[in-house]
C-alpha cells in the first residue's frame, strides 16, 4: 500500500482487462473511497463473477475502512463496473446509507449517444439519476479530513473526470482515469462517440500543470514486453518521457498522432456488453419474470 499522510492508496490490478482499481482512505477517520471497481465478465459464456471486486471488499474489511464513495472516472468500455455489487457487500458506515456512486456531470451526453445505439432510452433515468451524484469541474467530496476535487478531463469521452486528492500540503495524488497511461504506453484513444483529441490534449496539459512531484495514478496499464504492470508515475516523469505527449509536443502534432493511431485500433473486446451497463452506474437491465437478464448486441451500429 502506498501511504502518504494523511491518506493511503491501495491498487488492485486486473490482468484480464488491464484495469487498475483503487482504494483511497483517510488515515485519521478510516473513511474510504473505491475508484473504478471491476465486475468480471466472460464474453464467451455471458457469466459475471466477483473475484476482482471481492479482493476490494476483503481489503476494506481487513483494514477496517468505512466505504463512503464509489467513484467512476468515466463510463468504461473495457470492463463492467462493480459499483452496485460492491456497495451492496459493504455494510453502510456512519452515514447509514450505501456509498453513493459518483461520475462526471457530462455522463448525460454519453447516455444520450449510447442510449440511442442500444435503443435503451426508456431504461436510463433522466438527468443521470442512475448515479447518486454528478460532479462538475472543481466540485469537492470530503473523505474525513481529505478532500477529493473533481477535474473535468474530456477527450477520451465527454464525461471523463480525474480525482485530485488534497490533504496536508495540497494535491498529493491524482487519479487520472483514461487520459494518461504510463509514460512508455502513452495516452488514451479518442475515437469513441463524443471523443475529441484536441480536448484530450488540453485535459492532459491541465493535469501536467500540477507540481512536478504530484503522483499520477492511471486507470489502465498495458505493459510492453519485459515490464511488469505499473500504475503510478509523476507529473515530472510524464512531462519528460510520455511517448505521446511529453514536453515539446504541441496540440497539432498530438492530434495528428492520436487520429492516425486510433484509426488502427480495434473496438475493445468488452465494449458492447460493458457500456450499456456502465452508463447506468453498473446496473444490469431489469430481469424478466423468470429472473433472466439480457444484454443487447447492436449490429453494425459502431
Amino acid at each position: 500500500m502506498v501511504s502518504s499522510a494523511p491518506f493511503g492508496i491501495q491498487a488492485f490490478f486486473d490482468e484480464v482487462t488491464g484495469t487498475v482499481s483503487y482504494v483511497l482512505h483517510d488515515a485519521a477517520s478510516r473513511a474510504a473511497a473505491v475508484i473504478d471497481p471491476v465486475w468480471d465478465f466472460d464474453a464467451k459464456s455471458g457469466r459475471t463473477s466477483t473475484v476482482s471486486a471481492q479482493r476490494i471488499v476483503d481489503y476494506l474489511q481487513a483494514q477496517q475502512l468505512d466505504l463512503r464513495w464509489v467513484l467512476e472516472t468515466h463510463a468504461h468500455a473495457d470492463h463492467l463496473s462493480a459499483a452496485q455489487w460492491l456497495r451492496a457487500q459493504v455494510p453502510a458506515g456512519t452515514a447509514r446509507i450505501a456509498a453513493p456512486v459518483v461520475i462526471g456531470q457530462h455522463i448525460t451526453a454519453v447516455q444520450k449517444v449510447f442510449g440511442g445505439i442500444y435503443a435503451m432510452d426508456d431504461s436510463i433515468a433522466p438527468q443521470g439519476a442512475d448515479f447518486d451524484r454528478l460532479l462538475g469541474d472543481g466540485d469537492v467530496l470530503q473523505l474525513g479530513a481529505t478532500r477529493i476535487r473533481a477535474l473535468s478531463v474530456p477527450g477520451h469521452t465527454p464525461a471523463d473526470l480525474a480525482y485530485a486528492v488534497e490533504g496536508g500540503s495540497g494535491v498529493g495524488a491524482i487519479f487520472v482515469g483514461d487520459t494518461l497511461f504510463m509514460p512508455d504506453v502513452g495516452t488514451a484513444r479518442c475515437d469513441f462517440p463524443g471523443g475529441d483529441a484536441h480536448q484530450l490534449y488540453r485535459s492532459i496539459r491541465k493535469l501536467l500543470a500540477h507540481a512536478p512531484h504530484t503522483a499520477l495514478y492511471v486507470c489502465h496499464d498495458y505493459p510492453p514486453a519485459g515490464r511488469a504492470p505499473a500504475w503510478c508515475s509523476t507529473v515530472a516523469e510524464q512531462c519528460a518521457h510520455n511517448i505521446h505527449v511529453h514536453d515539446g509536443i504541441d496540440e497539432a502534432a498530438f492530434v495528428a498522432m492520436r487520429r492516425a493511431r486510433d484509426a488502427t485500433l480495434a473496438v475493445p473486446q468488452l465494449m458492447l456488453p460493458s457500456v450499456q451497463v456502465n452508463i447506468r452506474a453498473g446496473k444490469l437491465p431489469e430481469a424478466d419474470a423468470q429472473g433472466r437478464c439480457f444484454l443487447k448486441l447492436p449490429v453494425n451500429a459502431l
